[in-house]
């Protein structure tokens, strides 16, 4: 997949990822304690913003492109972790596996680290 493909794939799945949070956020106002619901439309909403942030730095060459993607996609599967696995303990009443909100929620942080770097850092011109 080329650079602007996935960049593209990336701002899909961003606005996935919104709508998604904004249902969930829906949701979560008509039931009565649907704490979790809500903590997965935040981090939703939030990395949805991010995952769109990061694919522009990205393709617009601020953030260097391997660590710029990796951050990018980094959003995308630790959201989808963390908010899943609410989402299931909500409606499942179990997780998605042991340890997934943790892992999602550490993955979000490194993609935060791994964005910083990889705009820290210019490309070198030849």
């Amino acid at each position: 997949m080329t650079q602007n493909g996935a960049l593209r794939l990336a701002v899909v799945l961003a606005g996935l990822m919104g709508a998604a949070g904004v249902a969930l956020a829906a949701t979560a106002a008509h039931q009565p304690d649907a704490t979790r619901l809500g903590s997965a439309s935040s981090m939703l909403l939030f990395h949805a913003s991010a995952v769109a942030g990061a694919a522009l730095l990205t393709g617009h060459g601020i953030a260097r492109q391997a660590p710029g993607l990796i951050a990018t996609f980094g959003f995308v599967a630790g959201a989808a972790l963390f908010a899943g696995d609410l989402v299931a303990r909500e409606y499942a009443g179990h997780g998605l596996f042991t340890m997934a909100a943790p892992t999602g929620g550490t993955t979000m942080m490194l993609s935060w680290v791994m964005l910083a770097l990889a705009a820290a850092w210019p490309r070198r011109v030849a």
